[in-house]
Order: C-alpha cells, then structure tokens, then sequence
C-alpha cells in the first residue's frame, strides 16, 4: 500500500535523493530510473509521482549501490543509462553477434541506443530514421551492421581485416539452411569416422577415467574450494604437488599409446598451438568444407570451424583469450579448481558450435528487414566507397549515389591494445587471408607512447576525412572511444569537425580479469561551420 506522504514530485524526488545519497542527484537521473524500470512513476490528476520507498529500495540495491559507487569513482558525469546494467549476457550476445569470439566489440544495445528513434533524458534528438544509410569505418566483427537492419537502415563496414569483414558479412547474409544442415552433417559424420579409426579415441576415454578418479580423491567438489577460499590450505603449492603427482601417469599414457603431443615444427601459428592430433583433424575437416559447392554454405561452415579451432588451442582454460605458452601436458586449472587435460580432438566443439550457429542464423534471419548491408575489405583512409560497392552490390552503390550516408556508428581501435590480426592468427595461416599487419590503426605492437598518439591522430582524421566525401551535409558521427590520452578533440579539427557532445558510460560485464570501475565515451561529431 502506498502512503501519500511517500510520493514525490520528480523535483522533490531529485532533493530528498540529494539528502538520502549526500550527493547530487539530478531530475534527470530519477526521469533515468523511471524510464529504464528502475523504479514506479505514479500518475495522478495529470501529475507524475515515484514513491520514496521505490527509491530507497533501489538505491539500496546491488544495483543502486553499485552505480553510486562507479560514479564515486568515475565522475557524476557518468551516464549509467548507457550501461545496461538490466541486461543478461545473453541479450548483449543475442543471435549472430556470437557467431564468432572477436576483442574489442560493443554490444548491440549500445548501438540500438544512437540508431533508433527514441528519446530520453540524456539523446534528446533522434538522428537516423528507417531507410537512412550508416556506415562503420571500424567495422569489426559487424556489430552496427546487423542492428542497422534489425532497425531497417542500411549500412555499409570496413575493415583492413579480410576475416573481420567476412566475420561481418557472414553475420548479414542469407542461407540455404537446408544445405547448410545437409553439409553439417556430412562433415560431421566424416569427422567421427576419421576420430574412429584412431588410437586417441581409446587414448582420452582412459585418460579422463584416470583424471576423474585422481580429481575426485584430491580436488573433491565442493569441499576443496570451500578449503581454497578460507585458506585451510595453500592453493598453489597444494595444486603444484598435485599436478607433479600427476604427471607421471599422464606420461604414460601417452607413451602406452603412441600419441604424439606436439608437431614436427613450429614455423606458423598452427604448427605451433595444436596437439598433433587436433591439427590432423583440422586439415581433414577444412579439405571437406573446400569441396562445398554452395559459397554461402561453404562461408559459414568455414567460421564455424573457424570459431571450433580457436577453443581447441593448446592452452589452459583460463588463458584461453590471451595465449601465454603452448600446454601439451595436463596441469592444474586455476579455473575450474582440479586437474585438466588439453584438448584431443574438434568434434565436441565442431558439434556444439555447428548448432548453435545454424539456431543463431535462423532467429536473426526472422528479425532481418529487406536492407542492404556489406562489409568491404579495404583501407578506410583511402578506400572509395562507391567503386568497390558497385563490385559488391551495383544497387546499393547507386542508392549512395542518390541518397548518401546520413551519418557514423564506429568504435575506432584504441590506442595501443589490440593487434587485430594476431587475434585471429589461426584463421589466417588456415584460410590463406593476405594480412595487412602494418595497416592497422593503433596496434599494440606500436605501444601508446607519444608517436604512437601522434600516428593515431593522423589516422583516424584521415579516416573521417575520407569517409566524409560521402556523407549528407548535416551529417552525425558517433564513435565509441576510451580517450584516456584525449586526442579526440585534436582528431575532430584535423577533420574539419567539432565535438558537439559526449556521452560517458560504465563499461560493465567486462571478460577480463580486471573487473574495476572503467568507463569509455560516445563523442558526437559534427560539421565544423567556418
């Protein structure tokens, strides 16, 4: 039951929070929690109210505390609107965007917000509208691709990345999924086959047997954790002796056997980060999917193994993302608290990868509105727009023409984190891609030092300045950036442009192991008017 003297003005509502946080708190962040569900708004005679106790119970939250917390430690400027904090890992993850594992994305809201046609307390204008054009200069794993047709706007990426773009174009395009179903299976019945008539199969069946029955006499579920967490034992040097006493039926294992760990050379990423068996069953199944007829099918089922061989590494689970040493012998994982052991073959993942795509594919394929979309493969400074997407798509090349491109979407690279073709080496020694390592804009190769900045600088104007040519007069340009060195303001005037607002969000939910306070900004470029 709602007491009257609980519901507040939304003024009043800003004071008593202001008094209840010992902080500032603004009509515009209570206009935030009613419109994001955070809290109740209470019609009454034409007057809008919340009740006190609503506030209360949020700002006491996990949630509440949480945001008051970050903001303490990032700015009041925060804009927690922008991070979705409601959201679960599987709607920022939603249909194709997990296609294929790739560093550096945003996620699909963060667009949806700046793309479609709502207002609120903090986007005050709606700046693309169905039918408009976006393009992505960044375009990455095609993130702005796929929500620019879920909201009925065409859009064009580019990337230096050959396998980003294909990423990009994979996640767009349509299929035949009775063919595709039809060469799944084919390849996968091969598969099993091929595994079959080798001795690892009996190899890993007894050697999980002996795992399991090693683990469950030292690494009992869950009692060693509960010891591991209240110290009652000593994690790594328990964990050391154990892998050590280990080792030695493993060893014999594999020499009972005859499995042969590691590949006669090391010279390309692929001799170097599979278990010999893993890359034998990689080459067969790679030579199955270059016999596929249909070129869509024959694109999708390569990402699908493609996505299947960089789970199947020679590393621990816990450095799956970020490789350290080749592992070619068990060990103990910090992750999972026991004993584990590499990976001997593709197939459970080659399976579960197949169908999760094929389920991905078809839920966007009922989402997709009749749009065009393509990522083109080239050099954003440099690259003419118009001739090489009358090479993809004549009619989109001429609706460009005609209509041009409203505005940008992108996440440029930041300065000095990423080298992007590093990340996905196994694609390219596998499919053959040129790579253009010395394209890349800020890589982590040439560190964040002061000519590292310089170079980012020149690179990213000279991006917008050629985009531009083909943007409307009144063009907006958003980019997602974490201008920890602030070199956008210099960017926007090498680009003939100004900064006409910046929206900073909480970056939450991050899968790396720093999970501390860490923010990045949306900075909305204009036309700078002489």
């Amino acid at each position: 039951m709602i007491v009257e003297k609980d519901l507040l003005t939304i003024k009043e509502a800003s004071e008593w929070a202001s008094g209840y946080l010992k902080k500032n708190v603004t009509t515009s962040n209570i206009s935030y929690l009613i419109q994001y569900g955070r809290i109740k708004k209470i019609g009454n005679n034409g007057y809008l109210f919340v009740n006190k106790q609503d506030l209360i119970k949020y700002y006491d939250s996990y949630l509440g505390k949480r945001e008051i917390k970050w903001k303490g430690k990032l700015g009041e400027d925060l804009n927690w609107a922008l991070s979705f904090d409601n959201l679960k890992e599987a709607d920022t993850t939603k249909h194709v965007h997990r296609l294929h594992p790739y560093k550096g994305k945003f996620i699909p809201q963060l667009v949806e917000y700046f793309l479609d046609n709502h207002t609120d307390a903090f986007k005050k204008e709606v700046y693309f509208k169905k039918g408009d054009i976006v393009l992505d200069p960044f375009c990455g794993s095609g993130t702005t691709l796929v929500q620019a047709n879920e909201l009925g706007m065409h859009a064009i990426g580019i990337d230096i990345s050959a396998f980003n773009a294909l990423i990009s174009n994979i996640k767009i395009g349509k299929y035949d999924f009775d063919n595709l179903h039809e060469e799944i299976h084919k390849i996968t019945k091969a598969l099993r086959q091929f595994i079959a008539d080798s001795k690892t199969v009996a190899f890993e069946s007894k050697l999980i047997e002996e795992l399991a029955s090693f683990n469950n006499k030292y690494f009992p579920v869950p009692d060693y954790k509960y010891k591991a967490k209240r110290k009652e034992l000593d994690e790594d040097e328990y964990s050391a002796q154990k892998e050590k006493e280990f080792l030695p039926l493993y060893q014999k294992l594999t020499n009972q056997y005859g499995i042969q760990l590691r590949q006669e050379k090391t010279d390309s990423f692929l001799d170097k980060w599979y278990l010999q068996h893993i890359r034998a069953e990689i080459d067969f199944t790679f030579n199955l999917v270059k016999q596929i007829k249909n070129i869509q099918t024959k694109k999708i089922i390569s990402i699908i193994l493609s996505r299947t061989i960089r789970s199947c590494r020679a590393t621990t689970h816990a450095d799956l993302a970020t490789l350290k040493e080749p592992i070619t012998t068990s060990y103990y994982c910090a992750k999972h608290g026991k004993i584990c052991k590499p990976l001997f073959s593709i197939l459970s993942w080659w399976e579960r990868y197949s169908k999760d795509t094929v389920k991905r594919l078809k839920i966007f394929d009922d989402l997709r509105t009749d749009t065009h979309q393509v990522c083109l493969a080239g050099d954003s400074k440099t690259i003419d727009i118009i001739e090489v997407l009358k090479k993809k798509n004549t009619t989109f090349a001429e609706l460009v023409q005609k209509q041009k491109i409203k505005g940008i979407f992108s996440s440029p690279p930041y300065v000095g984190l990423i080298d992007y073709h590093d990340q996905h080496a196994y694609a390219y020694d596998l499919f053959g891609f040129e790579r253009k390592d010395k394209m890349e804009i800020g890589p982590l190769s040439k560190g964040q030092g002061r000519a590292a900045r310089d170079a980012y600088i020149k690179d990213i104007a000279e991006v917008l300045n050629n985009c531009k040519k083909y943007l409307v007069t009144d063009f907006d340009i958003f980019l997602v950036a974490n201008d920890k060195y602030h070199l956008y303001s210099d960017i926007a005037e090498k680009a003939g442009m100004k900064i006409v607002n910046r929206y900073k969000r909480p970056v939450l939910n991050r899968t790396e192991r720093d999970k501390g306070a860490y923010s990045e900004i949306i900075f909305h470029l204009k036309e700078k008017i002489l």
